[in-house]
Formats: C-alpha cells, sequence, structure tokens
C-alpha cells in the first residue's frame, strides 16, 4: 500500500494518463482503509463507503486535471475527509430547517386555533344578537345539519318561514363576522 517516491510518481503519472489497471490497483489498496476512515466522521458504514466511492470516481474522472505534489494515499484521504465533513455540514443544515420547517407549523397550527377559537366566540356572538327564533332556526340548519322542510316540521311552521328567517340569520352573521369572512367560508364549508 505504501509506495517508494519513485513507485508514487510512476502511480501518479499512470493514473492521470488513464491507466485502468493502476487506477484498479490504487481503489483495492485504499478503499477498505478510507472506508474505516470516512466511518470515524460519519459513524455510518454505509455512507462512509458512498463517499469513497464518490471520491474515486471523482478521482478518475478529472484525472487528468490533477496536480499531485505529496502521494496518491494523501489526495484520497484529504478528499475523503473534505467530503465526510460537507455531508456533515450537510445534514446539519438539513436538521437546522428540519426543524424550522417544525416551529413553523407548530405555530401556524396555534394561530390557526387562536382564530377558530377566536371565530367561534364571535359566532356564538352573532347568534345571541339575533331574534329568539331566528337563532333557533339557524342552529337547527346549521349545527343540527337539519333541512329547512325538517326544521319547518318539528317548529310547527312553513318552509318559507324558515327560508325567510335563515335570510335575516345569515345578514345578521355576515354584518357581525365581515371581518372573518374568509374564515367564515371556510367554517361554513365544513359544516355543510
Amino acid at each position: 500500500m505504501k509506495y517508494t517516491s519513485v513507485e508514487e510518481k510512476q502511480v501518479i503519472t499512470q493514473v492521470v494518463t488513464g491507466d485502468l489497471n493502476t487506477f484498479e490497483m490504487v481503489f483495492r489498496d485504499y478503499y477498505k482503509p478510507l472506508v474505516r476512515y470516512g466511518n470515524t466522521f460519519l459513524k455510518d458504514s454505509d455512507d462512509a463507503e458512498d463517499i469513497v466511492q464518490q471520491v474515486f470516481v471523482s478521482l478518475w474522472e478529472k484525472r487528468d486535471q490533477l496536480d499531485i505534489q505529496t502521494s496518491i494515499r494523501a489526495v484520497l484521504y484529504k478528499s475523503v475527509q473534505n467530503a465526510c465533513l460537507n455531508k456533515i455540514k450537510h445534514l446539519k443544515v438539513r436538521t437546522i430547517y428540519a426543524d424550522e420547517v417544525k416551529a413553523t407549523a407548530v405555530y401556524e397550527d396555534s394561530s390557526d386555533s387562536v382564530q377558530a377559537a377566536e371565530l367561534n366566540e364571535r359566532i356564538q356572538q352573532a347568534m345571541e344578537s339575533m331574534p329568539e327564533q331566528c337563532g333557533r332556526i339557524f342552529k337547527m340548519s346549521r349545527f343540527e345539519q337539519l333541512r329547512y322542510q325538517e326544521i319547518a316540521d318539528q317548529l310547527g311552521l312553513s318552509v318559507k318561514t324558515i327560508e325567510n328567517q335563515m335570510g335575516k340569520a345569515l345578514k345578521i352573521v355576515r354584518e357581525e363576522l365581515k371581518d372573518y369572512l374568509p374564515l367564515l367560508i371556510l367554517f361554513f364549508s365544513q359544516i355543510l
């Protein structure tokens, strides 16, 4: 695995010129030790293997651009170290981003809950401001999900009266909740 300086220069020259046999020899000599070295950084042998393979692929693809002044061993170990540190940095960035996304989701959920609670409170206030019969018909229609005919039968009123009372109720709700129109649309679409 350790080459003399003459052998080292010859190995570098042969790799740079594209000698596949020499490259395969370097691969066989250094692959396992480089994986162990990469694993000391990543604590994951599969990731370490992926990185070492990528280092060798990169070495082969860029062989004609190589300017190795030390040894092929030093270049390989330094390349694996840099690739491992980049992987660690990438994983940290991904973790930070995932944490931020989770925190944003929790904030949005709590914000939605606050808005929904506020909307429910305003709906209750709107219903309390309705005349008694109007409020009762509104609750039966929107919360018990009864049809106008069913409400009319239960209250002994005509369907036309139910329609008129619902018109009044919806007008009151629209007026009381005009600031909440987008939320109100969502609220009533879920009920209907």
